[in-house]
């Protein structure tokens, strides 16, 4: 067990999304981001499969073919896309739902965060949509959601963190439309 570096693994991210959401007007989502993850079910679940370079809900994953961290968290945290899932009642299958615009910018931060914490000196602008693309993720988004998440990292490999925040914050949570609509 690695309650400690845990501890500093987690609130390190944290403040990093905090600083993000501030610079584009996200105050409150700022301060309340990721708290689930001190809750006894997440906090301990990931001291317990803490490595530092990855997420401790795979290592949870791998060893018990679930990561029971992970359920809680994405229940309880707006800017994952898998907390905006329902059922439709005229298929009578769940579904992704569109994501409200603040949720996923928090969801930038949230993944330029994660960048940073486990790929350190590795970290580039272009990291967050690297990792996208290489994920399954994008086939179980909201088309809608998938479409603006990539549109805005690219933005943030191909003009770096001022232009995608001050769009961000003048734009996208203003309500424009993307440039390509």
């Amino acid at each position: 067990m690695k309650p400690w570096q845990h501890f500093k693994t987690i609130t390190r991210h944290r403040m990093i999304v905090m600083a993000g959401c501030f610079r584009i007007g996200l105050i409150r989502q700022g301060l309340t981001h990721d708290l689930s993850k001190y809750s006894p079910t997440e906090f301990w679940n990931g001291a317990r499969h803490y490595q530092g370079v990855r997420s401790p809900n795979a290592a949870e994953r791998e060893n018990k073919g679930y990561s029971e961290a992970w359920m809680h968290h994405k229940g309880r945290n707006r800017h994952h896309y898998e907390y905006w899932t329902d059922m439709n009642m005229e298929k009578r299958v769940y579904e992704s739902v569109p994501m409200p615009r603040k949720y996923l910018a928090e969801q930038v931060m949230d993944r330029r965060a994660a960048c940073i914490v486990y790929q350190g000196k590795d970290y580039t602008d272009g990291s967050a949509l690297a990792y996208f693309l290489r994920s399954r993720e994008r086939e179980l988004m909201h088309p809608q959601n998938r479409r603006e998440l990539h549109y805005i990292l690219t933005m943030l490999k191909e003009k770096g963190e001022k232009e995608t925040f001050r769009y961000l914050k003048k734009e996208f949570l203003k309500g424009h439309p993307l440039p390509d609509e």
